[in-house]
């Protein structure tokens, strides 16, 4: 009887193992919340990424993204399709969801991570893929974070 039962918990606590290493274990990302146009298609799909990455997204639809912006400080410059909110920083338009990982990982003084405009290709959106910048910005900061092709850093 104790041989069965601690063979069990060997079986149990390998496919526990395994799901934490194969990067299932959703729990390990904060939720991200993202303020996005509810007539906005790419959002969504970049919201599906994120998914895909095993975030939990709450949508909050507004028409009001500019008023959100503002009030979130998000830099004229930088603003894209979408604004999110994760773990007390900022994610601004198609951020790829691994940027976001090593952004979250890193836990860098930075107010958050952009990807101004719509890149074509970038998580979310369609077309062909293009390179495009992720930022990262603070009060008194701004640089490249990573060089992306679709969901790829190069």
């Amino acid at each position: 009887m104790v041989q069965h039962i601690t063979r069990r918990l060997m079986l149990l606590s390998g496919a526990a193992a395994i799901m934490l290493v194969s990067g299932k274990a959703f729990a390990a990302w904060p939720e991200v919340t993202v303020h996005k146009d509810p007539t906005c298609g790419c959002c969504g799909g970049w919201v599906a990424h994120l998914e895909t990455h095993g975030f939990r997204v709450k949508v909050i639809e507004t028409t009001e993204l500019n008023r959100v912006r503002a009030r979130l400080g998000v830099p004229f410059d930088l603003q894209a399709c979408h604004t999110a909110q994760v773990a007390g920083y900022l994610v601004e338009g198609h951020v790829p969801a691994r940027a976001l990982e090593k952004f979250l990982r890193e836990k860098p003084a930075a107010l958050g991570l952009a990807v101004p405009g719509m890149p074509s290709g970038s998580p979310g959106m369609t077309g062909d893929y293009e390179e495009y910048d992720v930022i990262l910005f603070g009060k008194n900061e701004r640089r490249v974070y990573g060089r992306y092709k679709g969901e790829n850093q190069v």
